[in-house]
């Protein structure tokens, strides 16, 4: 700013005297230069200098702090219309920003509204004298100039009603006008069509109509029942006509136990008839590793018909941890809009139905907020819809559930918009159901609807609520449902009678008693195309598969990784890396693990397969080996060179992801539920990291085939091995991932070499068996002299299972059979190399896979050492962990009746490993020495 203008700005209405008044100005004026009189307008103008960044304040703020000083000094005062004009803005303002603190929220009337002192006119310098002068509306969605009781009536509707929307905390302009200009333009007037709310009410009619029926047929069964927020089933309904007349394809929705039952009938169709055989326990498998799972966590599909087209809809399946499932729909939708090619995200819709203390209480929902809008995550934004009960299971005080005003804060963090709205005024909730999905569809962006209602009957039907909520439930009798609130309204005003009424709600029932669908859907013929899940259903794990690929294909994929664009420099050591799988591919040198498993994935992408490789620190790998992401020196910009073996770059995604373990690995299971085709791998920056998604794995990756019948084949890298780092950075708790294994469910292995690494990673989509995959991954051995391969080890054979004794002692002379899994079989190879005495009479035996146990293959091995009369199990970790517990009696049903089995490894122990590192060498070096008898 110049120092004539300086000296203009000092001497003017703009002096600290007035700062409050020209401020407010100033805001009206960076939301909607219309807003405010033309000497305004060039004043701020000229204030910015032509300055095209709309930060508020950017400028001005600086300048107000200098003119606050001056206030002793003065300046001209401001006319007495200008200041009343500037605190009608400043009003409009406060009920944009705390109108919601007002609104009739809660159907029951018990929730007390702070006092909003910003709300009323005295805070601004205005009072009812007042109510009869024209003043500007600003940004206002109005006529330019109203009486001031007309503002605050606009205002009050808007904002104050059954609907409260919070969105002021948005910093982006566009979505703040957009939600202005919808809200306002309505005042809370929104006048359905007749249609629109006859359909509503047949809607409200269905919801109560179920839970009446299974109330009084299922007397006492548990169902957690939507009784109290019946408008859900409407606002899911509507959602899906309206989004569907946007083509929206697929929507993906994903929800806890409220109101379940509800939605699986009276929105995805799912037959009555086949509920109830549910609740009559009449649902049976013939194949006993089938747990089944209760009726309310099960999952559906179907296709229905929207004004659009046919909108494929899926319901996931959903464990007891009640938000754990959100992550995992956004995976799954993230998938399906790959596999459709949905770059705008226009084409599938991922929604999440909360309850409110779970909302507020579960921080998975935090890191699924803070994934929303990252590069490997996105999903063009989530519709989220609580079922806000205004309880969470027998907690009476709000106050005990959270430390907030709304369940919905934690959304802030994303700056999405916020719709509180009365449940008992349905026709609010449809319109700030097409509201939110207009703004999700325009800005990509979660965006949350608050659905107040309550809950008429206890946590569960057995429940007894008034114990613990008397004054709540005393209120919840004396209310009549929604549906018969709407019914009455639509009654007296004629658009239906009391018999078609009594009509519409025995047809209902009459579907029911004859268990058919409620919901029309779709015949086969006009169904959408989804995956074809049946190629891998049924196979053995013991499916042979020729993971081997040709050395000449290898040197040509090779080459392509390693040739960068002209002017990419490297860093110096990750060039002499990429320098080194050259020589590599030449067969100049042995094959390392960064090579093989860098060539694995190129086989794959090259046969058309996509990858998708996640973790905190994938794309160089956490122990700088991998560099499946290059970074130019000079100018920071990344390539990966994998995405250009494709023509569909899209299809490989190498993802440094969020510091989260819980929230990203459900994601990743998600996606691999939806795409057998692309090879999914989320890994660890350390093994023990995992424990942070320890629900994933007990609720979804080892245990959702058995509940669920759901195929996946998500690959786990684990890094495990003890390296003297201490409790935290040495085991990725192999034992309870052994603990978890039964029929076949999961796969786990501990690949010692590059070439078994590169036939394991190839074999999982190879080989048409989806299983996930939970792989012991390597630290110091990626770098091991003696961990190494050669070409002709990928270009021929397969994986192992088990690894006989490389150096070829004479089975003659074999007196001990150790076996191991891990980096330990390298410190057993050195310390029988240099052991004081000959130890010919050791063999050293390596099992890969741990599960499925390969049975047959170490039977075979005792076989041949047919004279050894001691079998030993040696293992890093402490007794009570590793393999040893999970694996003996696999191992006693190898061993002859004329051998011992015996263990080598640490103590058991309360922590994973010794903080000390004296201390590991020397348990390292005793258990070594135990296990080749080195001290017997």
């Amino acid at each position: 700013m110049t120092e004539t203008l300086e000296q203009k700005y000092r001497t003017s209405h703009l002096s600290g005297l007035n700062a409050a008044f020209v401020e407010e100005l100033y805001e009206a004026w960076l939301d909607d230069p219309g807003s405010v009189p033309d000497h305004w307008r060039d004043t701020f103008s000229e204030l910015l200098d032509g300055a095209e960044d709309d930060t508020r304040h950017r400028l001005i703020e600086a300048r107000f702090e200098d003119l606050a000083e001056e206030m002793a000094r003065g300046g001209a005062p401001v006319a007495a219309e200008d200041f009343k004009q500037a605190g009608v803005l400043r009003m409009i303002n406060a009920y944009r920003v705390r109108g919601h603190q007002r609104a009739r929220l809660d159907p029951l009337g018990l929730s007390q509204r702070p006092k909003v002192p910003d709300l009323d006119l005295e805070f601004h310098s205005l009072s009812e004298a007042d109510n009869g002068t024209t003043f500007h509306t600003g940004s206002l969605a109005a006529p330019d100039r109203l009486p001031l009781s007309e503002i605050v009536a606009i205002c009050q509707e808007t904002y104050c009603g059954t609907v409260g929307v919070e969105y002021m905390h948005i910093t982006d302009t566009n979505q703040r006008r957009w939600l202005q200009q919808r809200l306002e333009r309505t005042r809370g007037r929104y006048e359905l069509p007749a249609e629109d709310r006859k359909r509503l009410l047949e809607k409200l009619g269905a919801a109560e109509g179920l839970e009446k029926y299974l109330h009084s047929r299922y007397v006492g069964q548990k169902r957690f029942s939507l009784e109290g927020g019946e408008s859900l089933i409407p606002l899911l309904d509507t959602l899906i006509r309206h989004t569907g007349s946007q083509g929206i394809r697929e929507m993906v929705i994903g929800m806890a136990h409220r109101g379940r039952l509800n939605v699986l009938v009276n929105i995805l169709g799912k037959s009555p008839g086949d509920l109830f055989a549910e609740f009559e326990g009449k649902i049976q498998h013939d194949d006993p590793a089938r747990s089944g799972d209760v009726k309310y966590h099960m999952g559906f599909s179907s296709d229905v018909r929207t004004p659009g087209g046919v909108m494929h809809l899926a319901l996931a399946f959903n464990p007891s941890h009640l938000e754990i499932v959100n992550p995992v729909v956004a995976g799954s939708a993230r998938a399906r809009q790959n596999r459709l090619d949905d770059q705008n995200f226009e084409q599938v819709l991922p929604v999440l139905i909360h309850g409110d203390a779970a909302l507020a209480g579960q921080g998975v929902n935090m890191e699924l907020f803070n994934m929303s809008q990252a590069r490997g995550f996105k999903v063009g934004g989530t519709l989220h819809v609580v079922v806000n009960n205004q309880i969470g299971f027998t907690t009476s005080n709000p106050l005990d559930a959270r430390s907030t005003l709304y369940c919905t804060e934690v959304a802030k963090m994303v700056q999405a918009p916020i719709f509180h709205v009365n449940a008992d005024d349905p026709e609010a909730v449809l319109f700030v159901t097409r509201v939110a999905a207009d703004f999700r569809r325009e800005f990509k962006k979660d965006v949350i609807i608050d659905l107040v209602c309550y809950r008429r009957l206890g946590h569960n039907e057995a429940d007894e609520p008034a114990a613990t909520q008397p004054r709540m439930y005393d209120a919840i009798r004396s209310l009549d449902s929604v549906f018969n609130q709407y019914s009455a309204a639509l009654i007296g005003d004629g658009l239906v009678g009391r018999k078609e009424l009594d009509s519409w709600q025995k047809d209902y029932r009459d579907r029911l008693d004859a268990g058919q669908p409620v919901v029309e859907l779709v015949d086969d013929g006009d169904a959408l195309t989804t995956v074809d899940w049946s190629p891998y259903i049924g196979n053995d794990w013991r499916t042979e598969a020729d993971t081997s690929m040709p050395v000449e294909r290898i040197r040509t994929l090779s080459e392509r990784l390693t040739t960068l664009p002209e002017g990419f420099t490297l860093h110096k050591q990750v060039d002499r890396i990429i320098e080194q799988r050259r020589k590599m591919a030449a067969g100049e040198v042995p094959l390392d693990w960064g090579f093989a498993e860098t060539a694995a994935y190129a086989g794959l992408i090259d046969d058309g397969t996509g990858l998708r490789l996640v973790g905190q620190d994938s794309g160089r790998g956490t122990f700088f080996h991998r560099h499946a992401v290059l970074f130019n020196q000079e100018d920071g910009r990344s390539i990966t060179p994998l995405a250009e073996l494709t023509d569909d770059p899209d299809r490989v995604a190498v993802i440094d992801s969020l510091l989260s373990e819980e929230a990203v690995l459900a994601f990743e299971y998600g996606f691999a539920t939806a795409d057998p085709g692309t090879l999914v791998i989320w890994e660890a920056q350390f093994g023990d990291f995992v424990n942070g998604a320890q629900v994933v794995i007990d609720q979804f990756i080892t245990s959702g085939e058995a509940k669920w019948g759901r195929l996946c084949g998500l690959v786990m890298f684990l890094p495990h091995g003890y390296e003297g780092q201490g409790p935290e950075h040495s085991s990725a708790r192999l034992e309870r991932f052994m603990q978890l294994c039964s029929d076949n469910n999961i796969q786990v292995c501990v690949p010692t070499l590059p070439a078994q690494w590169f036939h394991l990673i190839r074999r999982q989509i190879v080989r048409p068996y989806r299983k996930p995959l939970v792989v012991m991954t390597p630290k110091s051995l990626l770098r091991h002299k003696q961990s190494v391969s050669s070409l002709d080890d990928l270009a021929s054979g397969g994986f192992q299972l088990v690894i006989d004794d490389p150096a070829g002692p004479d089975p003659d002379k074999v007196e001990r059979v150790v076996f191991c899994a891990g980096k330990v079989y390298f410190d057993l190879a050195k310390a029988r190399d240099e052991a004081e005495r000959d130890l010919d009479n050791v063999a050293l035996v390596r099992v890969e896979q741990l599960y499925p146990f390969p049975r047959e293959e170490l039977t075979g091995i005792i076989e041949r050492y047919r004279k050894a009369g001691q079998v030993i199990w040696c293992q890093e970790e402490p007794m009570n962990q590793g393999a040893w517990f999970q694996i003996r009696h696999h191992l006693q049903a190898c061993v002859r009746d004329d051998q011992q089995l015996d263990y080598a490894g640490r103590a058991a122990s309360a922590s994973p490993a010794v903080g000390y590192y004296q201390v590991h060498v020397e348990q390292q070096e005793r258990l070594v020495r135990d296990a080749l008898g080195l001290d017997s």
